[in-house]
Order: C-alpha cells, then structure tokens, then sequence
C-alpha cells in the first residue's frame, strides 16, 4: 500500500499540480472503478465506459496546472464523467442521424455518379491517415476497430497493459480526429 493512499484528496491535487504522477495513479486508483462502473450503468457498454473514465482522468492529469475544483474531487469527477456521456450520447446521435440522414438520401434515388469515387478517395485518405500513425499505435488500433479485439485481448497479444491499448486507442482517435476534420468537408454534399 502506498504512503499516497493516506492522503486526502486535496493533497492528491495540490501534488497533483507539482507534476506528481504518484499523486495521479492514486486519483486514478481511488477513482476509476467507481466511476466506470457508473459510466457502464448509463451507456450499458463496458468498452465505452471504461474509455469515458480514460478521458475524464486523463483530462486533470493533462490540465493539473490549470485545475480549479472548489467542492470534492469525487463530485468534480462524477460530474466530469456525466458530461462525458452527454457528450458521448450526443455525438452518437449526430452520427445516427447523419448515417439515417445519409441513408435516406440514397434510397430516394438522388445518388451522385460520383459517390463511389468520393467513397474510394475517403477510404484511401483514412487508410493513408492511420498508416501514418505511430507503428504501436497503429498496430493497437487497427486490432481494436478493424479487428474488434478487447481491450484486454490487445494487451495480451501485444503484452501491453490494457490501460496502455486504452491510451493508444485515444491517442489515435485524437490524431485522425483531428487530420481528418478539415478533409470532411469536401465530402459533404
């Protein structure tokens, strides 16, 4: 048991902003379990709540130097959390309904002659994006959302933790996020 695991919270911040990780793993270990567990009971899906939970406790780690949290630490990551998947919610219906949207649109006979090509040019640009990806990155990744492994099936064909093939999913996610966001706009209609 670590000396840290006795300190309260607001200690764990205050060394948290020194740049102390020892701090952060402890914020971590006392946090995360609980707040997937809430995460799973509202999206109902282990993968997504665990990767709710990466983001919110990677997120104070990220802006330690920044954080202001006037009441608990728990209820600033409980409400953290819940935004999360708002969000998350959110942005799963925007595509839903781009995707229905999208969907209609093709069964209404309005198909260009050309969606095919912009469907080729796409899926090239994505596939050049993530072979640029860092080479262990791009190897959890592509085991992840082509292959559909867990997590923990990654981690142990890579011999990695499972928090690490969490963190390189996320850290792949935000990088082709981000290179792809400005190419989209060509291809809306």
């Amino acid at each position: 048991m670590s000396v840290y695991s006795k300190y309260a919270d607001y200690v764990l911040l205050n060394l948290l902003k020194e740049d102390n990780q020892l701090a952060y793993t402890e914020i971590f270990e006392r946090y995360s379990r609980i707040l997937v567990n809430h995460a799973y009971k509202i999206l109902g899906d282990q993968d997504e709540a665990n990767d709710v939970v990466q983001e919110v406790l990677l997120s104070i780690w990220n802006k330690r130097h920044d954080l202001v949290i006037t009441g608990s630490l728990s209820s600033y990551l409980y409400k953290a959390t819940k935004n999360k998947i708002l969000n998350h919610i959110a942005h799963e219906k925007v595509v839903s309904r781009y995707a229905e949207s999208f969907s209609n649109f093709i069964e209404s006979d309005y198909v260009f002659a050309d969606s095919k090509l912009r469907e080729k040019e796409l899926e090239a640009i994505i596939e050049k994006e993530i072979s640029q990806l860092p080479e262990k990155m791009r190897e959890v990744f592509l085991l992840r959302k082509v292959e559909e492994l867990s997590y923990d099936e990654i981690a142990q064909q890579l011999n990695i933790t499972d928090k690490t093939a969490k963190q390189q999913v996320y850290n792949s996610l935000k990088i082709l996020r981000e290179k792809l966001k400005s190419m989209m706009n060509v291809f809306v209609w």
